[in-house]
């Protein structure tokens, strides 16, 4: 019999290529060669799954093209390149990979605020340049970690495990704000405070963004916010690109307006706003908070147990849109 066909979109471990192969015709993309948009619709037109990575969109164009498809598995947490609307009005499952990066996500969210409020990235470029002739009482000064006060803006399961680590590892006063409050065990386990989205701005001394991307939530933080912030403060985003206005705070950086920022995700990236290569106070990853072997490898298997679970046995596991599987 013919095994159901699927794509594999990006390159990915090969252990998980050979596991699909055991249940499905894989078309993969090991050479990790990019493709347009009507490249992926083409290569969809007569596959029944997709193994997508978060850079692939997925969209009513693109399901207009592909009329076997049933699901598109994202190895991610985050899933704003799904239309998830357009998908549910085809039947076309889609499927996350949450949990299985919060703490890995969590601990490079502290690494990031470390080294954004220790000036880690800069006294480094500093050294490197051979311009460290001698030590100065303020020099690469930074600020507290320990005993500051952590603000979190978004508060599902990465912002509460950082709200631990704050709290019990630092002894950081630790406060947020969410779309909805936390129950009373929750807030007591992370020794959390909620407050409203202004409070947060002007009392945290480290703000850290760990909310989803929706179009609600396009430029959460932007130049009105910034502004309510306390020079001293910083800001550090792990959450998705689009959420904070990148151009406002590149301004914001250069003006002094917030002493410094930490950032992993960007507008448009891989493309990234120019004006945030110009300033010195910030850090800069390439979107890569859930970047350790063992996780990524479990993002992957999550992806694929979703593709085995509904292609093979009817019951995927992280399903984002479970109406779905009642047509």
């Amino acid at each position: 019999m013919n095994k159901p066909k699927i794509l594999v979109a990006r390159a990915i471990f090969p252990e998980t290529i050979a596991r699909l192969e055991q249940h499905f015709d894989v078309e993969h993309n090991q050479a990790d060669t990019p493709w347009s948009k009507q490249q992926l619709a083409q290569k969809l037109a007569d596959k029944v799954g997709a193994f997508t990575t978060g850079s692939e969109r997925i969209d009513a164009e693109v399901l207009e093209a592909a009329p076997q498809l049933r699901i598109c598995a994202n190895m991610a947490v985050g899933y704003n390149n799904f239309d998830v609307d357009a998908m549910t009005a085809r039947g076309v499952l889609a499927t996350n990979a949450p949990d299985v990066l919060t703490e890995t996500t969590a601990d490079f969210g502290f690494a990031l605020l470390m080294a954004t409020a220790r000036r880690i990235t800069e006294s480094e470029h500093y050294l490197r340049a051979g311009k460290w002739d001698r030590w100065s009482y303020d020099m690469f000064a930074g600020s507290d970690i320990h005993g500051s006060t952590l603000g979190i803006l978004g508060m599902g399961r990465i912002g509460q495990v950082i709200a631990r680590r704050g709290a019990h590892g630092f002894g950081m006063n630790v406060i947020y704000h969410n779309r909805s409050r936390l129950a009373p065990d929750l807030e007591a386990a992370c020794k959390a405070r909620y407050v409203d989205k202004e409070e947060l701005l002007r009392t945290a001394d480290h703000l850290v963004l760990v909310l989803p991307y929706s179009p609600s939530s396009h430029h959460t933080i932007g130049a009105r916010e910034l502004s309510l912030m306390k020079p001293t403060a910083n800001l550090v985003n792990i959450a998705r690109g689009g959420i904070v206005d990148d151009a406002a705070l590149a301004e914001a950086l250069r003006a002094g307006t917030i002493a410094a920022a930490g950032l992993d995700v960007f507008e448009g990236e891989p493309r990234l706003n120019p004006a945030l290569l110009t300033v010195p106070n910030v850090v800069l990853t390439p979107h890569i908070a859930s970047a350790t072997m063992p996780t990524r490898l479990a993002m992957a298997d999550l992806a694929a147990d979703n593709l085995i679970g509904f292609l093979v046995n009817g019951k995927p596991l992280t399903a984002l849109n479970p109406q779905v599987l009642k047509k």
